[in-house]
């Protein structure tokens, strides 16, 4: 039986292919219906689902699989709150796990991101978020309404026969070659690369190497699995992920960053929210963000840390210049 991998060409599912062929296990690439939606809730959504016309479509693009990844989506922190936007990060969870259950798929994996919790001091695998973009409301909004599923099978009696669904939340993925890794390369090497003092806060970038390493050890967990998955920290601080991608970073007093932290945030909603994402990116820059350390720990499915080679590979692509 083999891998289903939805959005198996993109960034990150390309890198779960690479993953799974490495690990001699046979894949199905599934591309990913483009939907989108109007509804904002969780049960309306897993109405909406049910009764979706792509499902017959892609039952029979599943029906070979035991396992099913999602990693379709749209990863636009910015973006507004688009009918897109919902249909990427909060209907096609819902309806692929729909049709996952018709034909039998034994784990459903959905790629979610550690950015429904926002800016909580502590990154965790509890249910508790707190979404601050209309990206992370809509990943918040997928995660949802695959609980509400888990709920409504419980309920009837077939949890455990049923279909077993893991959202593996993706804390901030880089690529040597993903132009969010080569803007923060180039951002590392401007004068605007600085930290918050005294700069040994951990930061959440990682790896998608290492993500791909843990959606393989995950779904191929002989137990059953948790409801939600964190990925683990790969061990820098927010001193040295710049440090890594080429830059050499100021010092700030806290009560300065913190300062213009809250002007930004106040300065966004009178927008409308539309200046959060780049607030949040500066906010993790000087400040960072600790995770708890969850279910991959304890089962020792850590990956190996490969975030400091895409970094420095990601700053060999972007010209040295002066500082002043």
């Amino acid at each position: 039986m083999s891998w289903g991998v939805v959005g198996a060409s993109g960034f990150v599912g390309s890198a779960v292919v690479s993953a799974l062929r490495k690990a001699g296990i046979d894949v199905v690439p599934i591309p990913a219906p483009r939907l989108a939606t109007e509804l904002l809730d969780a049960d309306h959504l897993a109405e909406e689902a049910r009764g979706h016309p792509c499902l017959a479509d892609l039952e029979a693009a599943l029906r070979p699989c035991r396992v099913v990844v999602n990693a379709a989506g749209l990863a636009a922190p910015g973006a507004a709150d688009t009918p897109e936007l919902r249909g990427a990060n909060s209907l096609l969870p819902a309806v692929l796990a729909e049709a996952a259950e018709r034909v039998g798929v034994h784990r459903f994996l959905h790629l979610g991101s550690a950015a429904v919790q926002g800016s909580r001091p502590v990154l965790d695998e509890t249910g508790a978020t707190s979404p601050f973009s209309a990206y992370s409301r809509s990943k918040a909004l997928g995660e949802q309404v695959l609980r509400l599923r888990l709920r409504s099978d419980a309920r009837a009696g077939t949890g455990d026969q049923g279909l077993e669904i893991t959202v593996v939340r993706a804390t901030s993925v880089q690529g040597p070659t993903r132009p969010t890794t080569v803007a923060l390369a180039r951002l590392a090497r401007s004068p605007l690369a600085s930290v918050a003092a005294p700069g040994e806060a951990p930061t959440p970038v990682v790896s998608v190497g290492a993500l791909a390493d843990l959606v393989v050890a995950v779904g191929d967990f002989p137990s059953k699995l948790p409801f939600l998955v964190l990925q683990p920290w790969e061990g820098l601080t927010v001193r040295t992920v710049l440090e890594a991608a080429g830059g050499r970073p100021r010092v700030l007093p806290r009560w300065l960053c913190r300062a213009a932290l809250r002007c930004g945030y106040a300065a966004s909603a009178l927008t409308g929210g539309r200046l959060s994402g780049a607030v949040r990116r500066a906010e993790l820059m000087w400040f960072g963000q600790a995770q708890a350390p969850g279910w991959a720990e304890r089962h020792s499915l850590v990956p190996e840390p490969r975030i400091r080679a895409v970094l420095e590979a990601a700053a060999g692509q972007v010209p040295r210049g002066r500082r002043p």
